[in-house]
């Protein structure tokens, strides 16, 4: 008896997934909670487990956009394989002429015929044009790759032959030296969703940044200081993001605009700090958040940034802890970025753009200092927060941070 395995639901809003990577081969044996499949929404990448032990089969393709409900593969009835037993080998070819000789297909990649490629090969092979009987794979037994189809080239038809005379040089292209290869992809949902709320925010808010310069030298004496000691009692590091972040809750206690929305006609105030921290992942940028992030202290929020942005490299972030947030920290300075206008992570209306820092020559007392400078910008919504506002903001978050006893003190 046959089990289907379906798209389950994973979100209210959500109605169609795509079909990220299967975790396992056609006529794999599979346990019962094993997981099958990756399968990417446009808010989260999320792993499709068995829901019986079984010979899994295939019917879903890796890149395919499936709607909620559709069916994915199908679970036979079977039995596990003994342990150690080799997988059955592929049934040999149709038998060649007495006078080639017999040669065996790991001694000769050549002979590995059509059909050796995986399912994600041969629908990019398809895609292209290109016989898989053509290509060398790389994977196991000769198998054709995911990686073998994307680097697949078609070749070329020979030139028909024409009794008619060539075209003039003239009209005939030019040569350009050098590599000129192009390849596609298909957009990811995840990406597809950026792109469109991107977009969305530009065109629907009125969006202005202000900027101002943080001279962060008394954040680095201070963690020069107490890095070791902070680490030993909380088993942590002392970064600077949860100085921006205890900043930022602050300041925003003094501004609540700032951590106001627009829903529909109305004006929605927040009297809690979930802060988003936007993270860089393997399959783009995602924005976790952090609860009630001013009812903490330096070294919670720390182990709170370090655990979400774990679960980011690995694609473990789940829906809930990508949802909400009533204000965003952005910080493109790990990059290398010196200065830049942040988009407005909606439907909030202001988020802080962080950047690198550089020593650079700054005045003080009548003195022209070297002091580790970084520039800080923050895009907001002008139907929501008026340019005193903004400003305001932005200068309490710099007092903050260049004398940090004032997070503490509350001053």
């Amino acid at each position: 008896m046959s089990l289907e395995i379906k798209v389950p639901t994973v979100g209210e809003s959500i109605t169609e997934v795509t079909l990220a990577q299967w975790l396992k081969q056609d006529g794999d044996y599979v346990e019962m909670d094993e997981n099958i499949a990756e399968l990417e929404s446009d808010k989260a990448t999320f792993e499709l487990p068995a829901e019986k032990a079984g010979v899994l089969k295939i019917i879903a393709q890796e890149g395919d956009t499936l709607e909620i409900g559709a069916v994915v593969c199908t679970i036979e009835d079977g039995e596990a394989p003994a342990s150690g037993a080799e997988k059955p080998v592929a049934e040999a070819p149709a038998k060649q002429e007495s006078s080639a000789p017999t040669q065996d297909a790991s001694e000769n990649p050549d002979s590995y015929a059509a059909g050796t490629a995986s399912p994600a090969a041969a629908k990019i092979l398809r895609e292209k044009g290109i016989d898989a009987s053509t290509i060398k794979g790389t994977g196991k037994d000769g198998r054709i790759t995911k990686e073998d189809a994307e680097k697949a080239q078609s070749v070329p038809a020979a030139p028909k032959t024409d009794s008619k005379p060539a075209a003039s040089a003239a009209t005939a292209a030019p040569a350009v030296a050098g590599a000129r290869n192009e390849r596609r992809e298909k957009m990811t949902s995840l990406r597809k969703t950026i792109a469109k709320r991107l977009v969305s925010v530009k065109n629907e808010t009125a969006m202005l940044t202000t900027f101002n310069e943080v001279n962060m030298q008394p954040i680095m004496d201070l963690r020069a200081k107490y890095k070791d000691s902070f680490k030993e009692k909380h088993g942590i590091g002392l970064g600077f993001m949860s100085f921006f972040t205890k900043a930022v809750t602050t300041a925003l206690k003094e501004w609540p605009a700032v951590n106001a929305r627009i829903e529909e006609n109305e004006l929605v105030y927040s009297d809690f700090a979930d802060i988003s921290i936007a993270v860089s992942a393997p399959k783009g940028l995602v924005v976790p958040v952090i609860r009630n992030a001013d009812a903490m202290s330096l070294h919670e929020i720390e182990k709170a940034i370090a655990a979400l942005a774990g679960k980011a490299r690995d694609n473990k972030l789940t829906i809930e802890e990508m949802t909400g947030g009533t204000f965003t920290i952005t910080n493109g300075g790990v990059f290398g970025s010196m200065m830049s206008t942040p988009i407005i992570n909606a439907p909030q209306s202001a988020i802080l753009g962080m950047h690198n820092i550089i020593q650079r020559p700054v005045a003080e007392n009548g003195q022209v200092v070297i002091r580790p400078m970084m520039y800080i910008a923050l895009s907001y919504d002008h139907r929501v927060i008026d340019g005193r506002e903004s400003v305001s903001f932005l200068v309490r978050v710099k007092q903050l941070l260049e004398d940090p006893a004032r997070l503490l003190l509350e001053v």
